[in-house]
């Protein structure tokens, strides 16, 4: 009987920019300064699926004041490494937000063009202010002016994936943010 040998989404990594120590403690500086920002409000993160839930889930409870969450879904990359420019909303908002205090919780800012869509699309809901919380800010491709109020790493123009990044919808699962190997670009199926 042959074994066959799996590979493992970490040895598709060439570089770990981040690690996961690195990380928790980010994410728990983010949590103290949106708590303290946000006491006595009533504060809704708006998550940006799917690869914000990891930072999402790890933020929230680092944010020891009352909060509710919802959800948006947008697309603009496919399976590309690069974005389309042209964004969609796959699910929009569950709850009004209008007079509330919003953060927007995502991954990556990137060139700007989701951000500023997502940004338009909650104002125009008339909440009582829309900030933005990034784990990541990669501000080599920004092509659309989206500063964030609260950031975790400036990155450089690199192509990561890891918690919650993907590439074709694979790496979400690694506990580290890394830089992808380029020959998997072409090589990661459906």
């Amino acid at each position: 009987m042959t074994r066959v040998q799996l590979r493992s989404p970490a040895d598709d990594i060439a570089e770990i920019l981040v690690d996961a120590p690195a990380i928790a403690s980010k994410v728990r500086e983010l949590g103290a300064r949106i708590a303290a920002d946000y006491e006595g409000r009533d504060l809704v993160l708006v998550s940006i699926l799917k690869g914000a839930l990891p930072f999402l889930a790890d933020l929230m409870r680092e944010i020891p004041i009352h909060l509710s969450l919802d959800f948006l879904e947008v697309t603009s990359y496919g399976a590309s490494t690069r974005s389309s420019g042209v964004v969609r909303i796959l699910k929009d908002l569950a709850q009004p937000i209008a007079g509330r205090h919003v953060i927007v919780v995502e991954d990556i800012l990137d060139t700007g063009h989701t951000l500023a869509f997502v940004l338009g699309h909650l104002r125009s809901q008339r909440p009582a202010s829309v900030a933005l919380c990034t784990l990541l800010n990669k501000p080599a491709r920004r092509v659309v002016g989206v500063v964030p109020e609260y950031t975790g790493y400036e990155i450089p123009d690199r192509f990561v994936v890891g918690y919650g990044l993907d590439y074709a919808e694979r790496y979400r699962n690694l506990p580290f943010i890394g830089v992808l190997k380029p020959e998997v670009y072409g090589a990661v199926g459906p």
